[in-house]
Order: C-alpha cells, then sequence, then structure tokens
C-alpha cells in the first residue's frame, strides 16, 4: 500500500499537517499507537500563543473553532513557598495574549477537522526502513506494513523515524514529574483547590516544587517535580510512587501535599528528556521530522506550539512546492532548524529555575523582571 503522505503521530504537530494539507488537497494519512482517541488523557491546558500557535491554527483554518476552547480567567499565575504562604499572585489581566485552552479538546478539534479515516488508530511502529529513491517502507506491531513515498515522522520523544535522519537519543535531563488528578476539587479537595486558584500554581522549594493548574470541569491537575536520578524511580508501583514522592514533601503545607497524596487517579510517572540543544540532520530524500521528534526540549510553553507551526509551515510548504517534494522538505528543515535556535537562544531557563538552590525566588526574580533589573 502507497499513501502521498504517510504522518506518523496524531499529536497536535502531526494533526495540524494533516489539516492543511487537506485544505490545500493533499491527501494524508496519519498512524497512531494508541487505540482510539480518547484511549488516555491528553495532558492539561496549554497556553497557545499568537506568534507560533495560534498563527499555525489561522494556517489550518480553525482559529474561530479554537476560540470556543479557550477557558477564561486561566491565565493567573501563583507562586508559593513550601508552608503555603503566597509570595506572587498575579491575577489574569484580560488581554488573552497566550489564553489557556485544554490539550484534549484541542487535538479533538484537529480531529474532526479531517476527513473520516485519516487517521489510522492502533497502528504502533515497530520498524521504518529505506527501500531507496526516498521511499520508506514502515512496520507495524501487527505485522502489517505500508510504503510511504513521502514520510513525516510527528511522534515524539522516542520517535521511531528520527534514526532514518539522526543518531540522536534524548537524554535524561534529571528531573522527574508525577501526574496526579483531584476531581471536583471545590467540593472534595477545597483546600487544595483555594492554594491553586483560579489558574496556575508553582508552590517550590530547592530541588522540588508542585505545579498545579485548575482545569475547565473543576479538576486540579498536578504535577510533583522532583530532582532525581532516574534510578530513583525505578521498579516501584503505584503505592511506593506516591509513598516516595509524597516523603519529598514533608512538612509542607497540607493543601499542597494533598495534591499528590489525594490523587483520584493513580500517579504517572514523567521522566523529562531533551535532545542535544541544535539538533538538525543532512537532508535525506523522501522523510524529515516535526515537534518533538526534530527538537525536543524540558518543557518551557513553547513544545505544543512549535509542533503546529512545523506541521503548519510543513503543510504549507508542500503546498507550494507541487511536484518537488525535496524543495518543500529543505524549504521545512531549514525554517524548524531557525525557529528552534531561536527557542533555545531565548530559553530563560524556566524549567531549571523553578526547583534550582535559589528556588521559590529565582522564580519570582524572573517573572517580576527583577533579574533583568538587577
Amino acid at each position: 500500500m502507497t499513501t502521498p503522505v504517510t504522518i506518523i503521530g496524531a499529536g497536535l504537530g502531526g494533526l495540524t499537517l494533516a489539516r492543511v494539507l487537506h485544505v490545500h488537497g493533499i491527501v494524508a494519512t496519519v498512524y497512531e499507537a494508541e487505540p482510539a482517541p480518547d484511549a488516555r488523557r491528553q495532558g492539561g491546558l496549554l497556553d497557545i500563543h499568537p506568534h507560533n500557535g495560534q498563527a499555525a491554527l489561522k494556517t489550518a483554518g480553525l482559529f474561530e473553532e479554537y476560540r470556543k476552547l479557550i477557558l477564561p480567567g486561566r491565565e493567573a499565575y501563583r507562586v508559593m513557598d513550601q508552608a503555603g504562604n503566597v509570595l506572587l499572585d498575579l491575577p489574569d489581566n484580560g488581554t488573552g495574549e497566550r489564553p489557556e485552552v485544554p490539550r484534549g479538546e484541542l487535538r479533538q478539534m484537529l480531529l474532526d477537522s479531517l476527513p473520516a479515516g485519516t487517521v489510522r488508530w492502533g497502528h504502533k511502529v515497530t520498524a521504518v526502513r529505506a527501500l531507496g529513491e526516498g521511499r520508506h517502507q514502515v512496520e507495524f506491531a501487527d505485522h502489517t506494513t505500508v510504503v510511504a513515498d513521502l514520510l513525516i515522522g510527528a511522534d515524539g520523544a522516542w520517535s521511531r523515524v528520527r534514526p532514518l535522519l539522526s543518531d540522536a537519543v534524548p537524554q535524561y535531563f534529571g528531573v522527574c514529574s508525577v501526574e496526579t488528578f483531584l476531581f471536583d476539587a471545590g467540593s472534595r479537595h477545597p483546600a487544595s483547590a483555594d492554594a491553586v486558584g483560579a489558574g496556575s500554581l508553582f508552590a517550590l522549594a530547592p530541588g522540588r516544587g508542585l505545579l498545579a493548574h485548575r482545569e475547565g470541569t473543576g479538576t486540579l491537575h498536578a504535577y510533583a517535580q522532583v530532582k532525581k536520578p532516574q534510578d530513583w524511580f525505578a521498579d516501584l508501583d503505584t503505592a511506593a510512587l506516591t509513598e516516595r514522592v509524597a516523603k519529598e514533601f514533608d512538612g509542607w503545607a497540607p493543601e499542597l501535599t494533598a495534591l499528590i497524596t489525594d490523587s483520584d487517579t493513580p500517579p504517572s510517572l514523567r521522566p523529562i528528556f531533551t535532545l542535544p540543544a541544535g539538533h538538525r540532520w543532512d537532508r535525506v530524500p523522501g522523510v524529515t521530522l516535526l515537534g518533538d521528534a526534530a527538537h525536543l526540549r524540558a518543557p518551557n510553553g513553547e513544545g505544543a506550539n512549535l509542533a503546529m507551526q512545523d506541521g503548519a509551515e510543513l503543510g504549507r510548504a508542500l503546498a507550494a512546492h507541487p511536484g518537488d517534494a525535496e524543495a518543500a522538505l529543505t524549504a521545512h528543515e531549514q525554517a524548524m532548524f531557525a525557529r528552534a535556535a531561536d527557542v533555545e537562544a531565548d530559553d530563560d531557563g524556566f524549567y531549571t529555575i523553578m526547583i534550582d538552590d535559589r528556588a521559590p525566588h529565582g522564580l519570582l526574580a524572573l517573572m517580576t523582571g527583577a533579574e533583568q533589573d538587577a
């Protein structure tokens, strides 16, 4: 079986690409390992930036649909110390500059914008090999295969497509997140709900921190961040993981530790990995990458935005170069490498600063502009 454009991965970047191609009348098929759109939670809130994420949605013809997903008031930010003292409380300024939307609803909007059958669910890639002349064969866990005339790896940190282009392997960043959810927080977890406030909470100390935000349904979505070697988390079942992580927050205010201990779902371990800074590759005919598969970084608010921008711009490039995919891929990669380099150059170290030796004061200085004034 051959397909004009084969996209591996139905994340935000791959789906944005598929949508922009559809707008331009170019057929694409997306292969996704998950068995169904609702097979797992799709993360929490995303702030979508005007210059990349929102621009991508305009290119996809979905900007007005996206606006319906915005949760008003979620651009509020609060910083606390471990005792629960509020050190900074920034209300939503009402500008809507970087509005918050639920990742799952954004993904569903993109799925709904595609023709039926565009996404093939339950297709986990196990191998990809070059056939020559820019064509590639993709093999799935069920031993079926497809042949791609044009192959796009939008398959995230552990991309199966990346080895066709690069020897780079994600490296552990030194920080792990443990994800939890508290449902119906206003009635069932009122103290924690009050601590988180209307938007996002950062409760920080050296080497550890609690990040949480309030979702549209009253759910508190939290991440316990701990700076530990990766083997510190090895071979832990659910109960042991909760106990070990909670112990790192002994003595913290109970409304904060409840974000770990009172979770209504089993904790999910999320180790943070990154690709080398400046990751790039030489042009290989018939294949390219986008999003985390291409430029995986520690969470900095840019990942989803860059992935959607990559997808939109690649779609535009393919539409602008009919019959010349190599020209389109060359233009895409040159622009994507430059965007990723700009983000790296502008990186303020937000993720590292949150739990470095100065925490929470380093983040306070960054958020209030004190470091620039020093």
